[in-house]
């Protein structure tokens, strides 16, 4: 199947995805922590849907073994030492979209999400994005999918993605071994690039879309510097390596608005003109795909950048 095939698979499956939009509740006195909400149902050792009857609020509870201990109660109090995290489902009309979305969801995906979740806490430990909790599974559920019904996985990214975010990276493989051995799957490696995503976005909030989007934007940036200065970087090799982090993180700042002042402007512009006018154009892509203003301290840092890295690629050679 073809690329393009596969990204047309890939939306329509996704139209048919609940898009959920869940929000933690703040627990706040005894008026939210003292309700008896109704069990509706167990969807792994780990999380329950339930319900509050008298408003008809929705609601996915999770918390280590809440599952497993739900299994024979027909109601679980909010105020539950075992309820880790609470979200009330908002979106009722999309949700009447696919109302089945937990029924669907198999529990083997559910379980292997779990462990996966707890290995990204054990490598950051600051608190996850909620998004998780439902982005994760649904990613697993459709890969089951796709390699069950023969649907190549493919991802032009990985080599970037890998190179710019490598502990989220090294945490991906380890969820990958646990899907292939889970669902007796040949997973290939493209699929831990799609992982890191989730990971990151789950420890930085940022969305997964917008990591995708960098992503494609370093390699058009690297393939410019390649075509203008007729030369092409080892995979892997330290210059492409410190190329990818310099770009990751000055995406990251012009996107979170984040300015760093340039003391050398003017003798970036006079010194390392050839540089500074490649700078510029790449200016203009980044600010095509961001639709975002590129700060001019920026456009010169990556200009001293480009000075070194050509000078080094020259002596590698």
């Amino acid at each position: 199947m073809k690329q393009n095939d596969v990204c047309r698979v890939i939306l329509a499956f996704r139209e048919r995805l609940p898009m959920l939009s869940c929000k933690q509740e703040v627990i706040i006195g005894m008026s939210i922590d003292n309700r008896w909400l109704r069990v509706d149902r167990v969807v792994g050792n780990n999380i329950v849907m339930a319900s509050y009857e008298m408003t008809g609020v929705e609601y996915v509870l999770l918390g280590k073994g809440l599952g497993f201990a739900a299994k024979n109660m027909q109601e679980l109090n909010t105020s539950d030492e075992r309820i880790e995290k609470r979200f009330r489902l908002e979106d009722r009309e999309q949700l009447m979209n696919h109302p089945t979305f937990f029924e669907d969801m198999d529990a083997p995906v559910m379980e292997v999400s779990d462990r996966i979740i707890q290995r990204i806490s054990q490598t950051f430990p600051e608190r996850l994005n909620d998004k998780i909790y439902l982005a994760l599974p649904s990613h697993i559920q459709f890969t089951v999918y796709r390699m069950r019904h023969g649907i190549e996985i493919m991802n032009p990214f990985l080599q970037e993605t890998q190179l710019c975010f490598p502990q989220e990276y090294e945490v991906a493989l380890d969820a990958l071994h646990m899907m292939r051995e889970a669902f007796h799957l040949d997973i290939p490696e493209d699929e831990a690039g799609f992982l890191t995503y989730h990971i990151h976005s789950a420890v930085t909030h940022v969305p997964v879309g917008q990591l995708v989007k960098m992503s494609s934007l370093l390699g058009k940036l690297q393939q410019m510097i390649e075509q203008e200065r007729n030369m092409t970087f080892r995979q892997g090799s330290m210059n492409q390596v410190r190329l990818m982090v310099h770009l990751r993180f000055a995406l990251e700042r012009i996107v979170q608005g984040s300015l760093v002042d340039n003391p050398l402007i003017h003798q970036v512009r006079e010194q390392y003109a050839d540089e500074y006018v490649l700078a510029l154009r790449m200016k203009d892509t980044m600010e095509q795909e961001l639709k975002l203003t590129v700060p001019e301290d920026e456009v010169c840092f990556l200009a001293m950048h480009l000075y070194r890295l050509f000078r080094t690629y020259k002596k590698d050679s």
